[in-house]
């Protein structure tokens, strides 16, 4: 369930609606493209956790495939990434919440969601598990319901519903399919590529596991399915129901827009119960992820080894503890200085998981040869066309990095780049005074008295 939900983030259903305004029903092709990327990208990263399970995941193949510059500076990087996501998602819970309790504020909900879920961590891998479930439970049950009322009304045979049967032709009927122009493509695809984010966390969930190879093998060879029902399957539903240039799509959201259209009632607040929902799930992954992240990093010596010791629940609850606070104090800086302070963390994380996408491939390559050679029996899962198609997931990569560099509105793309990179700079040249500095030590150690 983690795989099946951690596929479905908050982005999908607050994010689409300025793609589809921006890229009209091509917003599908957007969508499949990156769709694509995330497939391959998780093949990759399959391959190499069936192989070897770790809370570690990327960083720790980095490690070993690249060196340790790479796997402290992509471990950091990442954890840098999630609690920069936590005080974003729980703002985003805190507004949702404020609207329904405005008696309490909403800084007080943001300390209550972050407090409840930092709990849930503490309490064991299982409590997160299970908080985890439920939450994927409820949005794949809303996605798929809303794909199949969608479906029955795009043909006239939902019971109850006035909306006429349009078939798919709203797909071609307001200005054809891409009536922006082949170019809205890309430009969509900078717009739904971060709502893909956190399919990875599976591989690290997958560390800790009662069958971890088999968990991993078969959340891998599911990723298709999954991002192809999702995603395109439900922007498909909306971009049929609705002209794309319907103003609805914009001022309701797309999801809640098409269910309006369908008649279904209170659909704002359904679909407010669901963001809330995929927030919360989000919540609990980042914090999740970052402390696993963490914890990997001081077992291999690259953080503090208090992130390693775990309390009687198997549970590392200083990795847990050092992840929220940074946490808090992020959240702090959203209230105290969100067009400053904030904004350079938000901006300065952004490219961030493209890069990790970047460090997966370049460490497959190198890790294929590395399983072959001391456990080919391991290699269970095998990503296609090796290494032809690694390498062009590489160059889609790089693509979309430098075409982020042509959005220069502020905060856009080339901002993100430009900043994540500063900030990626200043994480590698750490790492390898770090690592100048252990080989030193390591030489006077073993040197002749």
């Amino acid at each position: 369930m983690i795989a099946i939900g951690g596929v479905i983030g908050a982005g999908l259903f607050v994010g689409s609606a300025s793609g589809i305004a921006a890229a009209g029903p091509g917003i599908l092709v957007s969508y499949a493209l990156v769709g694509a990327l995330v497939v391959f990208v998780m093949r990759m990263l399959g391959e190499m956790a069936a192989a070897n399970p770790t809370s570690g995941s990327f960083s720790a193949y980095a490690d070993r495939a690249l060196g340790r510059w790479a796997g402290f500076s992509i471990g950091w990087l990442y954890w840098f990434f999630w609690v920069v996501v936590l005080a974003v998602e729980a703002t985003a819970g805190a507004v949702i919440l404020e609207g329904w309790v405005p008696a309490v504020p909403q800084w007080a909900w943001a300390l209550i969601v972050m407090t409840v879920l930092t709990a849930t961590n503490l309490a064991s891998v299982g409590s997160f598990g299970e908080f985890e479930f439920w939450f994927a439970g409820i949005k794949v049950v809303a996605i798929t319901g809303f794909i199949v009322l969608g479906g029955l009304a795009i043909f006239g045979v939902l019971p109850g519903s006035d909306h006429a049967a349009t078939g798919f032709g709203n797909l071609t009927g307001h200005g054809g399919f891409l009536p922006n122009g082949p170019g809205a493509i890309l430009t969509g695809i900078l717009l739904v590529v971060f709502s893909f984010m956190g399919s990875e966390i599976v591989t690290l969930a997958a560390g800790e596991s009662s069958d971890a190879q088999r968990a991993v093998a078969k959340a891998t060879r599911s990723v298709i399915w999954r991002v192809g029902v999702f995603y395109v399957g439900s922007i498909l539903v909306v971009v049929a129901l609705l002209p794309w240039n319907d103003p609805a799509i914009v001022k309701k959201g797309s999801y809640v827009a098409a269910l309006d259209s369908i008649g279904i009632p209170h659909a704002g607040e359904i679909m407010n119960f669901i963001v809330l929902t995929a927030v919360l799930s989000c919540l609990n992954s980042g914090l999740y992820t970052a402390s696993r992240m963490a914890f990997s990093l001081g077992q291999r010596g690259d953080a503090p080894r208090s992130f390693v010791r775990t309390n009687t629940r198997g549970v590392p609850q200083a990795a847990i503890l050092a992840s929220v606070v940074f946490g808090f104090v992020a959240v702090a800086f959203n209230y105290l200085w969100p067009d400053t302070v904030f904004q350079f963390l938000l901006n300065s994380s952004g490219a961030v998981a493209l890069f990790v996408w970047l460090v997966i491939c370049f460490s497959q390559l190198r890790m294929r040869g590395i399983i072959l050679r001391e456990n080919p029996e391991k290699l269970i899962v095998r990503m296609w066309l090796f290494p032809y198609l690694t390498w062009a997931t590489i160059a889609m990569i790089a693509f979309v990095l430098l075409y982020m560099l042509t959005d220069e509105k502020e905060g856009g793309g080339r901002s993100q780049v430009l900043l994540s990179v500063l900030v990626a700079a200043v994480v590698i040249v750490i790492s390898l005074v770090r690592e100048r500095s252990r080989r030193k030590d390591t030489a006077e150690a073993v040197a002749p008295r």
